[in-house]
């Protein structure tokens, strides 16, 4: 199964598939150059192809900047923000790219110095529109070339959803782009039958299977800072959306609207009972407004729906009686367990399946780490994540202008919702006893999206995509 921090990555957006995954298959494909023996100042030229829906929607979702920061050696959970705007800005002005500039200090012994490279826009970076490749629609080629124009190396990498990357060779293995994926696990398990009969013959909850399984690939006391890292990023991505006014980048001229709704949640006296979903919509809205403007956010499982599970979290430390960090921790942990489920059993990558997939996923996982929090019993938690999924089922991702704005940023809050809806239903009003096994609606969703026309799968060429004018937003 999959690490709490390979579903949960600190990174920038708007796009995990579309920006932190190409970002860190060039930063591989530096690595690589050196594995082969060659210097990054040995390289005269680059060239970057991108197909299917990594072309398609490449410019709304920043794929183009994100293949410059990666090849310039930059990593999307250590990224200054200030290069994440200038850098792109200077290269496509200057048409050179500082290939591992951003490395020189902290790179391997003997990379060498960084190497200036040609960088145009159609030709260095190459969108092929009408072209896919037959393992995966987000897909990118990378070729380095040297002097005399001996092509030093070439790699093609597909961009699997949630940041994961796995390169061509890896994809024909069936590689799921998650390295501590092969190690040995002390509670193994594939399907969410297997979970509940491992944490049954044992006596666990959900959460202390993924705490044991984690020690396969981290120390003891790095797991429970670490989840603290993620939160406080999460944290940090609400806060900083409350605060900011302006237009979101990209053409749309969509307005952010969580800091007015903040001031507004806070002077209004009226009490209609409804105020907690009002704060959980706002907790949402800010965090992928943050995103849309391309800042730091955590992965959760996908950027395009990263604000689901912050949201839900904040609500729980506003709203729930008897909060606390420790509750968070196992709400995470929770939810790592059933990310983990969809990640192997169907996809994370709206590319593939669409946007259940993404805020899909996010509101199934919220549902099951806020009913941990709630002291729902595991059969409870695997009821409240069924819910939210099986209401989200063939949900399409047709974004307007290819950006991660409309429908995506209400499609967050929307997702929160149904999330704390599902484990309230699932805990207060449930035991544990459902019709439907979380099993048969992952597998649901991945037949679902099996059968979606390519047109809402993140293309930008069918639903409100091509039904909404640009004027009208």
């Amino acid at each position: 199964m999959f690490s709490l921090f390979d579903l949960f990555k600190i990174g920038i957006g708007p796009s995990s598939s579309h920006t932190v995954g190409p970002m860190r298959a060039a930063g591989r494909f530096l690595d690589s150059l050196l594995a082969a023996g060659h210097l990054w100042s040995d390289v005269s030229r680059v060239r970057v192809d991108l197909y299917g829906s990594l072309a398609l929607t490449g410019r709304g979702h920043a794929t183009d900047r994100a293949v410059i920061l990666g090849l310039a050696g930059y990593l999307p959970d250590t990224i200054p923000s200030q290069v994440v705007a200038d850098l792109p800005r200077e290269v496509e002005v200057q048409k050179r790219l500082p290939l591992g500039s951003g490395r020189q200090a902290s790179g391997p012994v003997g990379a060498g110095k960084s190497a200036e490279v040609p960088w145009v826009d159609g030709e260095t970076l190459v969108w092929h529109f009408d072209l896919a490749l037959p393992q995966h629609p987000n897909a990118l080629t990378l070729t380095a070339v040297g002097e005399g124009g001996a092509t030093l190396l070439q790699e093609t990498y597909f961009s699997v959803g949630g940041g994961f990357i796995v390169s061509k060779e890896e994809a024909e293995r069936g590689g799921s782009g998650d390295r501590a994926a092969k190690r040995p696990l002390q509670y193994p398990f594939q399907t969410a039958k297997e979970l509940l009969q491992e944490c049954q013959r044992h006596g666990l909850k959900i959460w202390q299977i993924i705490a044991a399984n984690e020690l396969s690939w981290r120390d003891e006391h790095e797991i429970g800072p670490g989840i603290d890292t993620i939160w406080q990023v999460m944290r940090e991505s609400i806060e900083r959306g409350c605060e900011v006014e302006g237009e979101l980048p990209g053409g749309l001229h969509v307005r952010r609207r969580a800091a007015a709704i903040r001031r507004r949640l806070e002077e209004d006296q009226r009490c209609d009972g409804l105020e907690a979903i009002d704060w959980l919509s706002l907790f949402a809205l800010a965090v992928n407004e943050e995103n849309a403007a391309g800042h730091r956010v955590v992965t959760a499982p996908t950027n395009g729906a990263a604000g689901v599970i912050p949201a839900v979290i904040a609500y729980y430390e506003r709203f729930v009686e008897g909060a606390s960090p420790e509750g968070v921790r196992r709400f995470l942990m929770t939810a790592t367990a059933i990310g983990s489920l969809y990640k192997k059993n169907a996809s994370l990558s709206a590319a593939e399946v669409g946007c259940q997939g993404e805020v899909g996923v996010a509101s199934s996982m919220a549902a099951a780490g806020l009913a941990e929090v709630m002291g729902g019993s595991n059969e409870q938690i695997e009821n409240a994540a069924e819910i939210a999924m099986e209401h989200h089922l063939g949900m399409t991702c047709d974004p307007i202008g290819g950006l991660v704005q409309v429908p995506c940023i209400e499609r967050n809050a929307v997702g929160a919702v149904k999330a704390v809806n599902a484990a309230r239903l699932a805990v207060l009003y449930g035991d544990g006893t459902h019709r439907v096994a979380l099993d048969g609606v992952i597998e649901t969703m991945r037949q679902t999206g099996v059968d979606m026309a390519n047109k809402y799968k993140e293309t930008s060429l069918g639903g409100l995509a091509v039904n909404v004018g640009l004027a009208e937003c």
